[in-house]
């Protein structure tokens, strides 16, 4: 059953550029469950172990969206959207049936005239694969080509890999998320496989006909803490970690200065695969990072214990409002980051689309959502206004869902989730994204 709820109507918005994508986002094993019906993933082990998740929860049934997803189908029809980016499993499809779900999954969203958008990894790694072994990669494009050959007469719009920084960072430098390695810089392959697993996919998907293949990476403007040369050369150092280990080799065909001769096998070679064309480019976006030269102590961040021996600390951003993670609210930080993209990358910067907005609050009447969402959708407008060719906008969420390391305890949904009956309750900011979607006009559905 979907309650509805009322909402004021939506204010006036800049107009966008037409053909413009809205969207929102979901992940797998975030919501749909069934996990008695997949191969195990790195995240059912992770979260087996005792202290791995904030309040003791799995992703086992989570939003059940795998049994539930015509109802889920339903929201995105009612919101408006003209895409809907999901997360196809890569246990699941090693099960045997995952395709047949994605493919039902996929009738169901053209039927309703809804864009599918699958991300091909978004972090559950079948378990008994290993981004440390280059062999991964290889095996993931193995995986693109079947599910590209199956699905591909109906989906146009692929993503390879949702944000290989964190699953980098937070799966196997800090540990904090599955698999659970604490390698600190020793994690460098991980990164470095997982872009060339990008590459080898896109080639995967051409080779199938594919002719829209973008990836979502995550980004955010680095703000030094102050001008001393210190804190600059750690926000310098943090900017290469976070932002351009990601972008520059895709963008650029090369690694920043330094990093290339710390990376696994014929660097220049996979470069060269690394670096295929893509029509588009995903970002992730959140929030900005302040970073200064190390303090000597463990740093809480983000509910994150950064270890002391990290060559940068990162500090409070002062003067903003915080979501329910801690994040700062710095909309025109999303302008900043879009136009230091387009100066950075100059013509080598495809259409970028914003793969994932949003933020984590509590509450139903949710206006602390609205007033973020609305601050981020001007932002990106000026940034359109500023010459950078923006395609669409993708919220995160469809739905509260289980929210990796913090279990059940932060809530990104445009539709509440009541976790003890699977209830699914439109929140005031599904009914005002909604108004903005039909005010801005739906001109691109289904699978154009």
């Amino acid at each position: 059953m979907i309650r509805r709820m009322a909402t004021n109507p939506t204010p006036e918005f800049p107009a966008f550029p037409d053909g413009f994508l809205w969207g929102v986002s979901t992940s797998a094993h975030q919501i749909e469950g069934a996990a008695d019906e997949r191969e195990p993933s790195v995240w059912d082990a992770f979260t087996a172990e005792p202290g791995r998740v904030k309040d003791g929860s799995t992703a086992a049934v989570a939003c059940d969206h795998y049994h539930r997803y015509r109802e889920d189908v339903a929201l995105l029809a009612g919101l408006g959207v003209t895409a809907y980016r999901f997360s196809v499993s890569w246990p699941r499809v090693r099960s045997g049936k995952g395709l047949d779900f994605y493919d039902r999954l996929v009738d169901e969203l053209c039927a309703a005239g809804v864009r599918p958008v699958p991300t091909l990894f978004h972090w559950d790694l079948p378990l008994g694969l290993d981004w440390l072994d280059r062999d991964t990669a290889s095996r993931f494009a193995e995986y693109v080509s079947d599910v590209a050959d199956r699905l591909g007469d109906r989906v146009k719009k692929w993503i390879t890999l949702n944000e290989p920084a964190e699953h980098t960072l937070l799966g196997h430098a800090l540990g904090a998320h599955a698999p659970g390695k604490q390698l600190l810089f020793d994690a460098l392959p991980v990164a470095h496989h997982q872009l060339l697993a990008h590459g080898l996919a896109v080639r995967a998907l051409r080779a199938a006909g594919a002719t829209d293949i973008g990836i979502a990476n995550s980004h955010g403007p680095t703000w030094a803490a102050s001008g001393e040369p210190a804190d600059l050369e750690a926000a310098e150092f943090y900017d290469v970690l976070l932002n351009r280990l990601f972008s520059d080799p895709l963008l650029l065909g090369r690694y920043p200065e330094g990093v290339g001769e710390l990376m696994p096998g014929d660097v220049q070679s996979d470069l060269k695969v690394i670096a295929e064309p893509i029509d588009w480019y995903g970002i992730n976006f959140y929030a900005p990072t302040r970073v200064g030269a190390p303090q000597g102590t463990r740093i809480e961040f983000g509910g994150l214990s950064l270890p002391a021996e990290l060559p940068f600390s990162v500090r409070e951003i002062e003067g903003h409002p915080v979501t329910d993670f801690g994040w700062p609210v710095v909309p025109d930080a999303l302008t900043e980051l879009l136009t230091g993209f387009r100066d950075r990358y100059g013509d080598r910067l495809p259409p970028v689309v914003i793969t994932e907005n949003g933020c984590s609050y509590e509450g139903i009447d949710d206006q602390d959502r609205i007033t973020y969402l609305d601050g981020h959708i001007r932002a990106l407008h000026r940034a359109v206004e500023a010459g950078v060719d923006v395609r669409g906008y993708f919220v995160w969420s469809l739905l509260d869902n289980f929210e990796w390391a913090e279990g059940y305890a932060r809530r990104f949904g445009l539709v509440h989730v009541d976790f003890e009956t699977l209830e699914r309750t439109p929140k005031a900011s599904y009914g005002w994204y909604r108004d903005l979607i039909r005010a801005a006009g739906r001109p691109a559905r289904g699978g154009d």
